[in-house]
This record gives structure tokens, sequence and C-alpha cells, in this order.
């Protein structure tokens, strides 16, 4: 576990680096990422290579004891190159280029960028590959983001129809899995296709859905373009690249498989701020983040690697949202150590100096522009001092497990059945529900084994697979599943059997309609003579097996068929809180109802509490040592803001 921060030299004088690096290593920081946007500084002209500043900066960097992360440079490609080459910008869906002046202003399907970018990244690669300073690499930044993964350029769109034909071989499979018949769409070659772009109205569904496909694997491939250079020159050194909290138009878990680490850039506030979350959400938690937000995406980036960390941490307020709170005092600490008792291999901050200048000028760093230290360097020195105590962290598999699946997030945004909610919106609220139990949490993709489990949770999860569906029937878990669970097939169409479709005989249920409701009209679900409410969806199901609950008409509203239980209603945070409580006594898993603020999470023998709330917390309710003795942070009485953590047995403590 190691502390890092993201650095800047060619934005500084020359003078100014050696002391930054002293000041970097008193701060307990030990690895530094430098070089992500740096392409216009290391040629200038085509060809015209200056390697000099760079070489300087890493060796000092590595002389002051720091150890080096290179970035490629291809997220801002020079004006020079954008010049030469116009045909490297993304279109969007006009046909209109997004032109050069920020970043990530480029096509992933140009074959054209795919060239420059194994240009330069071959260059770089040769240079500094067996540099000793250099000890991990990161590929781009932020693939995707500023809505970049996607391009309607023509080499888009040539690509775009071989990724059909190789998918699909004959139009004819394409017209039957798109259903062209509709609206008069079908085709007759693969080259009368175009991207789902700029229609009239709504484009065909299954048409968008391999469109998705298409602009993540367009991803990948550029990404494996850039690894696999890497590799021939710079062997044995980790790759990385730091993805974006919150982001599913790419598979993460497919682009993964290329890296020895999945990275992603933590702003909790700032994307509080643009979520879609309560007002009275906002307010709380205003200076800490939602409770839930880093948690989730630590999990979702831990399944995806063999190893995960933290490449942007928040420091302080960012530039970018629609508000910018700053942290409150002690909760770059909680977010620090809370990625650690994830799983994280270092956290690494943004930035370590704020920039006087250009777009992320009001972006806070570690130090302010003219080098003053920020309040929040105290809170990193305090956690490498910690450090001290606390040098290794057992990862454990938990005993209830979330499926996440990418087709499926990507129907949900096709056809949300209702504009009330994100497509992550179900994956988060389940999860939310399993940490306000006090739980730990695995995320878990179609090709995970699901041996050991005893609970997985399928929170409306449309896209079903055979795969995913075989290792559910031989998981020996208890499967509960969400209303639109298994309601499409891959191709995005309707089961031919109706919902669930490959999971209709284990779950002894066929949906046949569902209703979209709006907020002053709840779901009433009847459960043990109580009325409680779910929210937007209510499916008409039958059954032959047991009925758990029911609508307030009377019709079935929860299933058990053995290990198999189908909800055909979407519980909303309360509820789902309730009935995953509820799950867990039957599996026998101990829980308990921690409240809105406080978050537990166990690492090995290592049982750690995060208070996000303005209130204090008396662990000694959820079993926690009564006094300062066995405490290896903080004690029985936390305060806002702030953790704790202590060895415990085998059980929760």
């Amino acid at each position: 576990m190691k502390l890092g921060v993201c650095y800047y030299p060619e934005h500084w004088p020359e003078t100014d680096w050696a002391h930054d690096a002293r000041m970097m290593r008193a701060a307990g920081l030990s690895h530094v990422r430098i070089g992500e946007f740096a392409w216009s500084r290391l040629e200038p002209r085509r060809g015209a290579y200056d390697w000099a500043w760079l070489d300087k900066a890493i060796d000092g960097l590595s002389a002051a004891g720091l150890e080096v992360t290179l970035g490629t440079p291809t997220a801002t490609p020079p004006k020079w190159l954008v010049d030469a080459h116009p045909d490297i910008l993304p279109l969007d869906a006009h046909a209109n280029p997004r032109k050069f002046g920020s970043r990530r202003h480029y096509c992933f399907s140009s074959r054209t960028y795919r060239a420059e970018t194994g240009r330069i990244v071959e260059a770089l690669a040769r240079r500094y590959g067996a540099h000793p300073g250099v000890t991990m690499w990161q590929t781009d930044n932020e693939y995707g983001h500023h809505g970049s993964d996607e391009s309607f350029s023509p080499d888009a769109v040539t690509a775009f129809r071989v990724w059909l034909e190789k998918r699909y071989t004959d139009i004819l499979a394409v017209n039957a899995a798109w259903g062209t018949v509709f609206w008069s769409q079908v085709y007759n070659d693969f080259d009368e296709i175009d991207p789902p772009g700029a229609t009239v109205t709504e484009a065909n569904p299954s048409h968008r859905l391999d469109w998705r496909r298409f602009c993540s694997d367009q991803m990948c491939s550029y990404n494996q373009l850039q690894v696999d250079i890497i590799r021939r020159h710079s062997p044995g050194r980790p790759i990385t690249h730091n993805f974006i909290g919150d982001f599913y138009r790419l598979d993460h878990r497919d682009i993964s498989r290329s890296l020895d680490i999945a990275a992603w850039d933590s702003y909790p506030i700032g994307l509080l701020s643009e979520s879609q979350a309560p007002t009275d959400q906002k307010a709380r938690w205003l200076r800490a983040g939602e409770p839930d937000f880093a948690a989730f995406n630590h999990d979702v980036f831990r399944a995806c690697a063999p190893r995960w960390a933290i490449m942007e941490q928040q420091p302080g307020p960012v530039n970018w949202a629609t508000y910018n709170a700053a942290p409150a005092p002690g909760m770059v600490r909680v977010w620090t150590w809370e990625a650690f008792a994830h799983g994280a291999d270092f956290v690494s901050y943004f930035r370590w100096r704020q920039a006087p200048f250009a777009q992320e000028q009001m972006h806070a760093g570690l130090l302010a522009p003219d080098r003053t230290p920020q309040p929040v360097l105290e809170e990193v020195r305090r956690v490498g001092r910690e450090l001290e105590c606390i040098t290794h962290l057992q990862q454990d598999r938990a005993d209830i497990a979330i499926l996440l699946d990418y087709p499926s997030l990507w129907q949900h945004e096709i056809q949300p059945q209702g504009n009330r909610h994100g497509p992550l919106e179900p994956s988060r609220i389940a999860y939310g529900a399993c940490r306000r139990l006090g739980l730990n949490v695995d995320i878990v993709f179609s090709d995970t084994s699901l041996d050991g489990y005893k609970i997985v949770l399928l929170p409306s999860v449309p896209v079903l697979t055979e795969e995913i569906c075989s290792a559910l029937r031989s998981s020996g878990a208890l499967v509960f599943a969400t209303a639109l669970t298994g309601s499409r097939t891959p191709d995005g169409k309707i089961p031919p059997g109706l919902p669930p479709g490959l999971l209709a005989h284990a779950f002894d249920v066929r949906v046949e309609q569902i209703e979209t409701l709006p907020d002053f009209e709840p779901v009433e679900v009847l459960i043990d003579e109580k009325v409680l409410r779910g929210e937007r969806w209510r499916e008409m199901i039958t059954t032959g097996s047991e009925v758990r609950a029911r609508f307030a008409d009377g019709k079935p509203a929860w299933v058990r068929n053995g290990r198999f239980q189908y909800a055909g209603f979407w519980p909303g945070e309360g509820l789902m809180t309730e009935l995953i409580g509820r799950l867990c006594d039957e599996a026998g898993l101990a829980r308990r109802d921690v409240g809105r603020d406080l978050r537990l999470r166990r690492a090995g023998d290592i049982q750690f509490a995060f208070n996000y709330g303005p209130g204090w917390q008396d662990l000694r309710q959820i079993g926690a040592p009564p006094g300062a003795a066995g405490y290896l942070i903080g004690g029985a009485d936390l305060a806002p803001f702030d953790i704790a953590a202590w060895h415990c047995g085998p059980e929760i403590s």
C-alpha cells in the first residue's frame, strides 16, 4: 500500500523540480505519475523529439526515491498533428468535428491516429522501457471521457461495418437479430449500415446495442495496441489505465484483461454534484461524497484485474462540477483508507501543485500555485504514518455478490422503461443496501466463478447469457432478482418464452406485462401483513411456486422457487434494504443496520469503520472494542469524517 501524486514538471520551471521531489518524499509519497498530456513537449514537430526535459524529470524524481508511472501522451494529440491529419478528429452524430483545444480529440477508429499512436508509444517505450526509475506505465487518460467513447467518422463507419460482418457473417442474420422488418429498416448489404445517430426519432434499439458493443471494443483494441508495444520494450513493468468512476459505456472487465492494474479516478464530491441524487442527499454529503459511491467503484475495479488502484484522488475543490465544495477536514484521509480497506495497491492524489493557468486552474492540489502546502497535505502525511502500523490488508471473498453486466447497462440506457433513473442506479442501490447492513460485497461479471457465495443479487439485469445462467444454477447460492431481469436476449429482444428468459424455469416465473409508474403512484407490496412501498416498475407475473409477497390487488409480487427468488417490482432504497436483510437471515449471514452515514469494511482480521456524517458514531453499538485498547486507528467514539480500525475475530465484530 503506497501513496502517490500526479505531477506535471512541464508546467513548472526546471529549478522547482528537485524541491518538489524532496517535498513529496517528506510527505510520505513514494510514486509519481507524469507525462500523460505532454505530446507537444515531447515532439514539438513531427519527428523532432525533445527528450531532454523528460530525461531530467525522471532522473530527478528517481534520485529522490520516487517511482515513476509514465503515461503515454495520446489523450492530447498536438496541433501540428491535427492540422496535418484532420481525419483523426472525432465527429459527432451530425458529422461535425470535435475540434482541437481541449483533450480527448481523437477517434478510436481512425486508422491514421492508430498509426500515430503506435509511433509515439514506440518512441516513448524504446527510450524509457528499461529505465530503472520507470516502474509502471499508464496508457492514455480516461478512455471515453467527455463523450469520446463514440465517433461517427468515415473510419468509424467502415470499422463498424467490418465489426458487424465479423459478428454476423450474413446480412440476413443482422436483419433477424435487429428485427429490421419493423419500420421497414431492412438492409441488403453491410455497406448500407450506418451508426445509429441523428435519426428522426428513436433508432433501432438492437442496432444501438451493437453500436455500444462496437464502441467498447474499439476502446479495448486501441488500448491493446499500446499495451503490446509497451510490453515489448518494457517487460515486467505493470501497465495500468485510469478509468472514470460510474462510467458504463466501456466494458471495464473486457479492457482490463490486457492490464496488470485497473486504476480509476475518484472524485466523490464532484461526481455527487453531477449525479441524479435527491437534493437532501446532496446537502447531507456535500463535503463527504455519497457513502457508497467510492466503495462501489472500488469493488467494480477490484473485480476487473488482478490488482487495482486509485490514480487520481480528489484532494480539494474541483473545477468542473456544478458546485465545487471543499472536502470536510479529514475526508481525504477517510477516502484514502477506504480504498486501502478495499484492496487498493496505491492511492495517488490529483494533483501535486495547483495550476495557475488554463482549464484546471480552479482545481485544487496538495499545494497552492505558489507552492504553499494546503491543509490536506497533513492528512496525507498522517496516512503515511498510519501505514507504518498497517502494512498489509487481506482481501477475502465476500458472502454476497452483485452481478454487473455491461450489455445490461447499455440496454438500460437504450430503453430505460421510464426516464427517472440512470443505468447504474439499480446496481448502486443494491450495493448501498448491502453496505447499510454492514456487509462486505463483491461485484461479479458473467465470467466470474460464483463458487462460495451465499447470495447473488441480480438488480434488474436485463441481458442474461447462458454462461451466467449456468453459473447461477450450479452455484448453490441464494439468487435474488428484481424486475426486468432476463427481459432481453443478447440481441436486445424480448425472449421467446417471455421474461425472465433463460432463468424462467429456475424462478418459475413468467412476466406477462410491465408498467412504469410515477412517484405519485407507489408500488405497494404486502409482506407479512405489512404494507411496504416499492417504486417505478411493476410486473404482472404468473407462477406455480411460493408467493412470498403480493401487490395491493392480491397479485404475486415476490416469488420463491427453492434457491431462486424473483421480485416483480423495483424495491427502491428502503425496501431493498429490508429484502436483502431477510435474504441474509435465510442464508445465515450476520447483518446490522449501520444507518446512513457509517460504513464498515472488513479486510482479513481487521475491521474498518468510516464515518461519512456530521455526527459522532458510537462503535460500541456494533460490537467494537469499548476502550482504546485493540484499536489500530482511532477508538470507539468515532468523530465526524473520521475512521477507526481494530482487530476482530472470525465473525464481524
